[in-house]
């Protein structure tokens, strides 16, 4: 698990901590650890921009953006080389699942803007470990969706910075980032490095 210093109500689970989407034994430790319920709104994720707001745990729709304003409600997105964000307000929070599609499309700004149009304007996010812009290699067509974002890999083939293009289009000063790859550092799931069906969690609360 790794969590932003001295802020409460964000979490991201790594491979230790297992796949927590359908292993309840498993969310009960995590969410234990964390001091959450074990029970958790969640979204089927489509790598698109769609946001939906969550008013009691379990699967509310498809998605890659979920948030809140229940108290003691966790909302998750899951990842393995997309990055988990989260945005945090006053009386809000919330999760979005970007992969360079989801990115592309806008998800977490569309998570920012319906929050923020609600009347939660978030004032801090969160991005969690995915794949770096040293191991993102990309095609010319990709590459193009990001030119402020634009990269290279360890070896000098084209990539892409996914939190750079992320953190450059909320304009929030108040920000962190794990900066880790799941592709080369060790103990995240990395869907490009080993294909892998397991996911980390992005989890926040109220």
């Amino acid at each position: 698990m790794i969590r932003p210093p001295n802020r409460a109500g964000v979490a991201f689970s790594d491979a230790g901590d297992g796949d927590l989407r359908g292993a309840p034994s498993r969310r009960a430790v995590f969410s234990s650890v964390v001091g959450i319920p074990a029970e958790w709104a969640m979204v089927k994720q489509v790598h698109g921009s769609v946001i939906e707001r969550a008013e009691s745990p379990g699967l509310i729709g498809e998605a890659d953006g979920i948030w809140t304003t229940k108290a003691n409600l966790p909302v998750a997105v899951f990842t393995a080389d997309c990055l988990g964000v989260a945005l945090v307000a006053k009386g809000a929070t919330g999760v979005a699942h970007a992969g360079w599609r989801g990115a592309a499309h806008g998800v977490v700004e569309s998570l920012f803007e319906e929050m923020a149009a609600a009347g939660f304007r978030p004032t801090f996010a969160a991005i969690g470990p995915g794949i770096g812009p040293c191991c993102f290699e990309v095609g010319d067509e990709v590459r193009a969706r990001f030119p402020d974002a634009q990269s290279s890999t360890t070896w000098g083939t084209p990539s892409v910075d996914l939190a750079r293009h992320i953190t450059a289009g909320l304009g929030i000063e108040d920000l962190w980032s794990a900066g880790l790859c799941t592709m080369h550092d060790p103990g995240w799931f990395s869907h490009r490095r080993d294909q892998t069906k397991s996911r980390m969690a992005a989890v926040a609360w109220i």
